[in-house]
This record gives C-alpha cells, structure tokens and sequence, in this order.
C-alpha cells in the first residue's frame, strides 16, 4: 500500500509498527465493556496474556463519554502488552484516543473517507460479507485488513444471515496460495460464530486470521481460552 500516494503524507516509525504487528497477528478479540462484570481492565490482561494480539472495543450500548473512557482503558492495557487496540466506527474517536486500529463497516465512513481523517499511520480495517466485498477490499490501496463474514449466524450481528466456510473458501482462494497469504498481500480474518468446535472447518477453508468474540467474552478462563484458540490457529501459522 502507497500510503504516500493515498494521504499525501508519509508513514511514520509508529504506522510501521502497527503494521508488523497486524502482519504477525492471527487473534482478534471484539469486546463489550463489561459493565455488568466490572473487570474491563483485568479482563484485558487475561486476553492479551493468553495469546490475543488485537483487541477491539465494540459496545452500542456506550455514549460516547463512557466508550471514551473504556477505550482509554483498553489502550493503557494495550501499551502494557506491546499490542495493538482498534476502535469500531468513530474516526473521530479513534482520532482522539490515539488509536493503533480503526475497524469500519460497509454501511460506516469509507475506507478513503477514514484514511484522510486520520492519515497514514492508522491501521484500517473492513468488513466484508461477499466475494465482491472481499475482492474489492482487497484491492483497496488505502486497506490494511478485512474481515469476512459472518461464517455462522451471531448474536452480535443480529440479523445478518450466515455466509458458511464456502465465503471463507473463496476468499482464500482469491487471495491466492491455497490458504494463507502470499508475501505482502492484505491480511484478512474470518469472523462470525467462531470458538474452538468451529475454527477448524475455517482453517481447512483457508483461514489463517480469526475474529472471536464470545468464545473469549464468555469463557470462565479468558486466558485459557485465548491460549487454545490461539494454539488452534498458530497450528496453522501465518506466512511470514
């Protein structure tokens, strides 16, 4: 990506370190608050000590004052770690939260829009939900990431129907390399309904990245599950 040509402006020593660490990612966690449980920062800690290596605070429930402050948190904890943190949505947030990643829907600001709010240093992410969303996103100059699905129906997108490990499948092989990706090519992640019992029919599809949820947010033990998880995927490990 010629974030140069894109912005205007060069990537700095900080964007290069967002994007070696996203290179060597293959665990995403997606998190609410966790108001009612009241262990935002500890939980944190857990996921990164178990293996997670981004983690993004996604709550519709929070203002905005309240999403500010959980994300204050979760990037203090992140620095502890070494780790990157994403915002869901709000360029403006992330502007001001100093974010590693911003994550944006196909309904949200445009990946061109977002990228010239917050210039080139910020990693930028997508969801796709089709072989022509995935293919686009991948061709996207001013994309770091995308993620794929939902593979399975999920709580956390009601409403959005289940593509299967068929999207998964053809992601992979648009991509190329049977699975994985070529040497420089735009990371991506499957997302939706993934634990344990489903990640391996993702990883025979030709995933190497993977987005979690409730597999870690519900889990007694958010450590041990983000270590099993991330064993699962490192079983499969990204191309270097």
């Amino acid at each position: 990506m010629d974030l140069h040509q894109c912005t205007g402006a060069p990537e700095t020593a900080a964007g290069r370190r967002r994007r070696e660490l996203l290179q060597r990612a293959s665990l995403y966690l997606c998190t609410p608050a966790r108001r009612e449980q009241g262990d935002l920062r500890d939980f944190l800690h857990a996921a990164y000590e178990g293996g997670v290596d981004i983690i993004q605070l996604r709550d519709k429930t929070l203002d905005t004052c309240d999403e500010v402050a959980a994300i204050e948190v979760l990037a203090e904890v992140a620095a502890d770690h070494g780790a990157l943190f994403a915002v869901n949505d709000r360029a403006d947030i992330a502007a001001l939260v100093g974010a590693d990643v911003l994550h944006v829907g196909q309904d949200d600001l445009s990946v061109a829009q977002a990228r010239s709010l917050l210039g080139p240093d910020v990693v930028l992410g997508l969801s796709t939900h089709s072989s022509d969303q995935a293919e686009a996103a991948f061709h996207d100059p001013d994309l770091d990431y995308f993620c794929t699905g939902p593979v399975w129906e999920t709580p956390t997108k009601p409403g959005r129907a289940a593509t299967g490990p068929g999207l998964v499948a053809r992601t992979a092989e648009m991509v190329g390399d049977g699975g994985g990706e070529p040497t420089g090519a735009t990371p991506w992640f499957a997302i939706g309904g993934l634990n344990r019992c489903t990640l391996p029919d993702v990883l025979s599809a030709g995933a190497r990245r993977a987005v979690v949820v409730r597999a870690i947010t519900e889990a007694d033990d958010p450590r041990q599950a983000a270590s099993e998880l991330k064993a699962q995927l490192t079983s499969f490990p990204v191309r270097p």
